[in-house]
């Protein structure tokens, strides 16, 4: 499995944790590189930190790549739960690599296509077979990319170009993030509506005891004001 396009850029994730910030995973510019896997008919973009792998995204018919500036790009991939930017030197090196993002998933969808009509030839009933017995359809493992092709959310961003990722970029939306956020929200408007209702509470608690304080100060302003007439 050789390279068949490569460029540098500096690599991000975005934050696990908030899916707003990006998270910086090489120190400084590294081999971007897409690859093709003759096996399995699939192309990959592919970056290494030294030994360890920092991008290994299997591109889809479903991924989107999206300038967010003039150097940088990002695209969302629901396998590994994240979405990558990269921060390129140059527009032109953008560009170039948003066109082979562009012309690979292109070749991708007519994979998965071929592997479809493929799918549908094998799984019609055997000619030959003397019992008329019918061949059993292709294993997801053995269609080419089908295990790999999961819809993704398209990424877009309207905001003014930057050299650089901002902290507001667009978070990678996952039903279970989703949840989650929600969940939390829940939580979070139950706690305040506890301190509310004890506050309130308290403040009328407050008020009693000033009232009866009051009322006292005004008795004895009295008997004072009786004292001194």
């Amino acid at each position: 499995e050789q390279p068949i396009f490569s460029t540098q850029a500096h690599v991000f994730q975005i934050d696990p944790n908030t899916k707003k910030n990006w998270v910086p995973t090489s120190k400084h510019a590294v081999t971007v590189s897409y690859f093709y896997d003759s096996t399995r008919n699939v192309y990959r973009i592919i970056s290494l930190d030294g030994s360890k792998a920092i991008i290994n995204s299997t591109i889809t018919p479903n991924m989107t790549f999206t300038k967010t500036s003039q150097k940088f790009g990002q695209w969302a991939d629901s396998r590994a739960n994240t979405v990558y930017g990269l921060g390129f030197s140059s527009e032109h090196h953008l560009s170039k690599f948003a066109e082979k993002f562009q012309e690979f998933k292109e070749a991708a969808r007519i994979a998965k296509e071929k592997s479809h009509e493929k799918m549908e030839l094998t799984s019609t009933p055997s000619q030959e077979s003397a019992g008329g017995d019918i061949q059993s359809p292709l294993t997801p493992e053995s269609i080419n990319g089908t295990d790999d092709e999961r819809a993704m959310p398209e990424v877009t961003q309207n905001s003014e170009p930057r050299a650089e990722p901002t902290q507001n970029a667009l978070p990678f939306t996952h039903s279970s993030t989703i949840s989650k956020h929600w969940e939390a929200e829940l939580a979070t408007l139950k706690g305040n509506n506890a301190k509310l209702t004890a506050a309130l509470l308290e403040s009328t608690a407050n008020v009693k005891q000033w009232k009866q304080q009051l009322a006292a100060y005004q008795e004895e302003a009295e008997r004072l004001h009786k004292r001194v007439s």
